[in-house]
């Protein structure tokens, strides 16, 4: 036995002892399997992230809704696979339709899926399918897949060196399998949420027409992917499967399954819809923040992103960027100091001015990678560069950062300069009143079509297809006198 033979032998027996020492049985599928993240560390994971969703999406605060959606999820974890995890469920304050969950037990919802949702085993089926996600370790078995994926490239790099010549293929083909790996999970999930949802008494076919919703949002906003290239089954297909699973686990356990439509709308009614204006908004290539009172341009073209924690903007060819937020500190010198301080920047220039009657500092810096801090004038062209507006507002210290390569900053800061010369005090009482969108919850005024009811409720035609996707309904449908249906309203 030649030496790199032996050196390959030695690697795989020590795999193998790892791989048996870190084995442990899944508590859903019942089979052992290689697990380097420890419930413990779950547990840590989950409180440790938490801040930081709380931070960029911040917390719907609904009573009513919170304390159903922790009824709901502890009478779910108590029959689920992993019942003494301590669960924690929120509603985070996002008009995107979505739902996801942490690994220790942190499950959330936002307040846009919430709204969607039209009774309450549409809601049971998504909070088993998300319990799903930590009772099978899914997050687990993914960080260690994709760390073992990583080892085995590497390692083949090294033992065959004519594989290093095809590095970046075989990583693409990882990442294909890797999505195949997370498309397992979310099926296996589906039908972890069919069980834990009709355990607790709902009928799961109604979670298969949320599928129907799903489908129609991503449609309507023209990003449909190809089901091989998706991280998650297409909708479609999940509702045709997951409504199979559905009947079979009725069949076999015959019971009295809920929905609990009309008892869910009344809960919902009043609901914020879509982006809240108070939180800021963006009108005619302008950004107002009614709370805050002050505004700024934004360039034409750009996109855009609002959290409570920061405003964000991109130009469409992705080469430069700015973000708005608190700068810390107590003065301008103070905000200056912690930024470069922080945030690692090699200041090129600053000086003191004034935007419109307000205090400012102006500083064009440039970031500096570890690296680049024991070597200043590697790669001068390709570091990131970075404009900042310290301005000084109504007791608080706001930062605008435009960002670009340096190479492409000079143009860029043609962009970034009117941003910020505009930023001013908002003083628009049409725009400091503006009202958030509620969902109301109405009796049926007549037989007739939903789109009949929705023109003698007085709703626009326009938004009939979105009205129709928030009350999971064609145009042509029929619906009766006394029922409930949502409509939208300031």
């Amino acid at each position: 036995m030649n030496q790199r033979k032996s050196t390959l032998y030695r690697m795989l027996f020590l795999s193998v002892m790892l791989g048996m020492s870190a084995c442990s049985r899944n508590p859903v599928t019942g089979k052992r399997e290689l697990s380097l993240m420890s419930t413990e560390q779950e547990i840590a994971i989950g409180k440790e992230s938490h801040p930081s969703v709380v931070a960029s999406m911040g917390l719907y605060d609904d009573k009513k809704l919170n304390d159903f959606i922790n009824q709901k999820g502890k009478a779910m974890a108590k029959v689920s696979h992993r019942p003494d995890l301590p669960y924690q469920f929120y509603i985070v304050d996002s008009p995107v339709v979505n739902a996801f969950a942490v690994p220790g037990g942190y499950v959330y919802f936002t307040r846009g899926i919430m709204a969607h949702f039209n009774n309450e085993a549409e809601f049971a089926g998504v909070l088993g399918h998300e319990i799903g996600h930590i009772t099978a370790r899914h997050s687990a078995r993914q960080q260690t897949g994709q760390l073992l994926g990583t080892i085995g490239m590497i390692g083949g790099a090294i033992l065959v060196p004519q594989l290093g010549q095809n590095l970046d293929a075989l990583q693409q083909g990882l990442q294909v399998f890797m999505l195949k790996y997370s498309r397992d999970h979310e099926s296996e999930s589906d039908k972890i949420g069919v069980e834990y949802s009709s355990k607790i008494g709902y009928d799961a076919r109604q979670m298969a027409n949320f599928f129907s919703t799903i489908k129609r949002i991503s449609d309507n906003a023209g990003q449909q992917v190809p089901d091989f290239l998706s991280t998650h089954p297409d909708p479609a297909n999940r509702n045709t499967k997951v409504n199979q699973m559905a009947t079979a686990y009725q069949q076999q356990n015959k019971g009295n399954y809920q929905v609990e439509r009309d008892r869910y709308l009344r809960m919902i009614d009043g609901i914020l819809y879509g982006e809240d204006p108070r939180q800021g908004f963006v009108e005619k290539d302008m950004f107002y923040h009614p709370e805050l009172r002050f505004q700024f341009p934004v360039p034409k073209g750009w996109q855009h992103q609002n959290s409570p924690a920061q405003f964000q903007m991109t130009a469409k060819d992705g080469k430069s960027a700015m973000i708005l937020m608190l700068a810390k500190g107590n003065s301008l010198d103070e905000a200056a100091k912690t930024l470069a301080q922080e945030l690692s920047l090699n200041v090129l220039e600053s000086q003191r001015t004034t935007i419109n009657g307000n205090p400012a500092y102006v500083m064009v810096s440039r970031q500096q990678t570890q690296q680049q801090q024991g070597q200043q004038q590697q790669n001068p062209q390709t570091a990131l560069q970075i404009g900042t507006w310290l301005i000084q507002y109504n007791n608080a210290i706001y930062a605008l950062h435009g960002l670009a390569a340096a190479n492409d900053f000079e143009g860029a800061y043609r962009s970034f300069r009117p941003v910020a010369e505009n930023f001013r005090a908002l003083t628009d009482p049409e725009k400091i009143n503006r009202k958030p969108e509620r969902v109301q919850v109405k009796p049926v005024p007549r037989d007739g079509t939903f789109k009949e009811v929705m023109t003698a409720l007085g709703m626009p035609a326009n938004r009939l297809e979105e009205l129709g996707v928030l009350n999971s309904m064609k145009s042509d449908d029929r619906v009766t006198r006394g029922s409930l249906i949502k409509i939208i309203s300031r």
